[in-house]
């Protein structure tokens, strides 16, 4: 553990993929559960799941210095079973982006220091596929909101694992968009992530969210029998559009080319009005009183926490704050939230209608493979959020998909993803050895 440690230290001063690293390792194998399912196992926690005494910021200048005094029920559960947890890795802050560039810590890819992570679970992403190729067994826990595990994982070209909403436990997340969070897992192998997700998943008195298990039952049939490509998806760079299909036509044979309109044309837009809206309630409790960054008690509240807010938030969380507010408002909350969130109902309904014809439906998992950080800097907030046009979908349905390597590009040479979206509670259908 202590060589693990060094090695741990000396990648980060490379890649920027941990915000902290856990000084114990060699204490906690010490203590660790020697029955456990997880005895040894390396994991690493994404910086918005809280860790008892460890720095929890969430990707934020604003939380700094705040140490939880809890574990979240995932870390608990993982720990329960003889996990040893590496630290907390770098992301967006509080999720808010799909490069990891929205941050004070920017993760950088393993196969190109210029190019982006992807976002927001980049550092989880990256250390996974770094450790990997050194052959060092390891996990991390990520989370996704609107695709923030699947575009890190397609980025690095690791699996990304993201459940069915509610199937793991919430409790002990710091919030981005309470309807769309999901905890899930990255890894090297779907072995390790069928192994890590038994451990963590179900019910939690401490989560209004869970679901009870023994009401609402997984579908333990992981047959693959028939798969649809999303037509509109391939509307993409040609090596990206080759490398799905010659993918698909591998593993399945055949597949079929579907359409969903109202999920092409309204997801994003429709995703971006909940989270904002979501999200600017959730941040209200960063003021600089309960918790992290404070300054002098100065002023009236309102201008104390105008002060804290305006120095330790990043510029796309107060995008975030100020479009969410606007949409609350009540001169616009019909117009905007609530029409969000019945056009959502309806993409609910269009996927549900597809699953009973098929049992998984395929895309691209990102539209372009990683970007240089020159690149990032060029693009515009709206074109910043059209990058989630493939896996918005999936995330404001809650359904369980996975992200997994399809090949390389031949000109950058790097990890082209490609997804694989289930129906609700059928999650091991994307453990199915097929998609290995």
């Amino acid at each position: 553990m202590k060589d693990l440690q060094k090695k741990l230290k000396d990648i980060n001063k490379e890649y920027n993929y941990f915000n902290v690293i856990c000084d114990d390792l060699q204490e906690q194998y010490k203590n660790a559960n020697k029955k456990g399912k997880l005895y040894g196992m390396p994991i690493s926690i994404k910086d918005c799941v809280c860790v008892k005494d460890v720095e929890t910021r969430g990707g934020s200048k604003i939380l700094e210095g705040y140490k939880p005094t809890f574990n979240a029920t995932v870390v608990q559960r993982l720990i329960d079973q003889g996990a040893i947890i590496l630290g907390k890795t770098s992301q967006d802050e509080f999720g808010f982006g799909s490069f990891s560039t929205h941050t004070y810590n920017i993760p950088k890819n393993p196969f190109d220091k210029t190019r982006s992570c992807g976002g927001s679970s980049g550092g989880s992403a990256g250390i996974t596929r770094k450790l990997s190729d050194l052959k060092i067994k390891h996990v991390s826990i990520a989370e996704s909101t609107g695709g923030s595990i699947a575009c890190p994982a397609a980025f690095c070209g690791v699996y990304g694992y993201t459940p069915t909403y509610g199937l793991f436990s919430r409790y002990g997340l710091l919030d981005y968009g309470n309807s769309l969070d999901k905890i899930g897992i990255m890894a090297d192998n779907l072995k390790d992530i069928k192994t890590v997700f038994e451990v963590v998943k179900g019910y939690d008195e401490k989560d209004s969210t869970s679901l009870n298990l023994e009401k609402t039952p997984l579908n333990k049939d992981d047959s693959i029998k028939k798969v649809a490509i999303i037509k509109e998806t391939l509307n993409v760079d040609p090596e990206i559009k080759e490398a799905i299909i010659k993918t698909v036509k591998a593993k399945f044979g055949s597949y079929d080319e579907i359409s969903l309109p109202i999920v092409e044309k309204y997801a994003t837009p429709c995703y971006y009005i909940i989270a904002v809206s979501e999200a600017s309630t959730n941040l209200a409790k960063y003021c600089g009183l309960r918790y992290g960054a404070a300054e002098e008690l100065k002023g009236t509240f309102d201008e104390y926490f105008t002060k804290v807010r305006t120095k330790y938030f990043e510029p796309e969380s107060k995008r975030r704050i100020m479009l969410g507010t606007f949409t609350r408002m009540a001169g616009y909350r019909d117009a905007f939230y609530l029409k969000a969130a019945k056009v959502r109902t309806m993409i609910i309904n269009e996927y549900k209608k597809a699953f009973q014809k098929y049992d998984l439906i395929i895309s691209p998992t990102m539209p372009i493979v990683a970007p240089k950080f020159s690149d990032i800097e060029k693009l515009t907030p709206l074109q910043n959020y059209m990058m989630d046009i493939m896996t918005v979908g999936p995330n404001l349905a809650g359904l369980p998909h996975l992200s997994c390597n399809a090949g390389y590009s031949k000109k950058e040479k790097l990890p082209i993803g490609i997804m694989y979206i289930a129906n609700h509670l059928n999650d091991y259908k994307l453990m199915n050895d097929k998609l290995k």
